[in-house]
């Protein structure tokens, strides 16, 4: 079966939070649990000023890199389940939580951390070059970019983990903009952390 030739839309993610308020498990799952505990691991600072998660969904990574940043936007391309992660979050005064659709939309902040976990898949190649030249151009000279991806193929996606990550390893080479510092693979999925270059 072909995969899709455009990138996953709000709708896409609405139908998926509609038939479910949780449907990847996030919550529950000792699989979401085990591959957050080595996200939070593998930050190398034990503190960032301003950081950015791409797809919180319903905030439970959220949570977690709350007591680790001064200022933290959380977002995701679905309205549905922000309604959890604002519950989830409402003591939390440095979280900001928007929807939004990436890479038509983007804040206009710059990040010393961005974090993209289980989201650079549901886009297609010409949108995922869009979103890394948005990630690159944000990040702040010393700042880190994680990524965490399911690996397997999924015939609704339009790319495989495998692929995003690869495709940011392209801009990590001598020449480039980013110094890939970690790689970390386990059975289905793979967390690549990169360090933007001094100015």
């Amino acid at each position: 079966m072909s995969t899709p030739s455009t990138s996953l839309d709000k709708a896409y993610f609405d139908r998926v939070y509609e038939a479910s308020a949780d449907p990847w498990s996030f919550a529950t799952s000792p699989y979401e649990y085990q591959k957050y505990q080595a996200t939070m691991a593998a930050l190398p600072r034990a503190h960032y000023a301003n950081a950015f998660e791409i797809g919180c969904s319903i905030g439970v990574l959220t949570q977690m890199l709350a007591d680790r940043c001064d200022h933290l936007l959380a977002v995701d391309a679905s309205e549905l389940p922000l309604k959890t992660a604002r519950e989830r979050l409402a003591t939390y005064a440095n979280i900001t939580i928007q929807q939004m659709s990436i890479p038509g939309e983007f804040p206009d902040d710059s990040f010393d951390l961005i974090i993209l976990s289980e989201v650079g898949y549901y886009l297609w190649m010409p949108d995922l070059e869009h979103a890394r030249q948005l990630l690159v151009d944000r990040l702040n000279p010393g700042g880190h970019l994680l990524l965490v991806h399911w690996t397997p193929f999924v015939h609704d996606y339009p790319l495989t983990g495998d692929q995003v990550h690869d495709f940011f390893l392209q801009v990590a080479q001598p020449e480039g903009p980013l110094t890939h510092l970690t790689n970390q693979r386990e059975s289905t999925y793979r967390l690549d952390l990169f360090e933007k270059k001094p100015l």
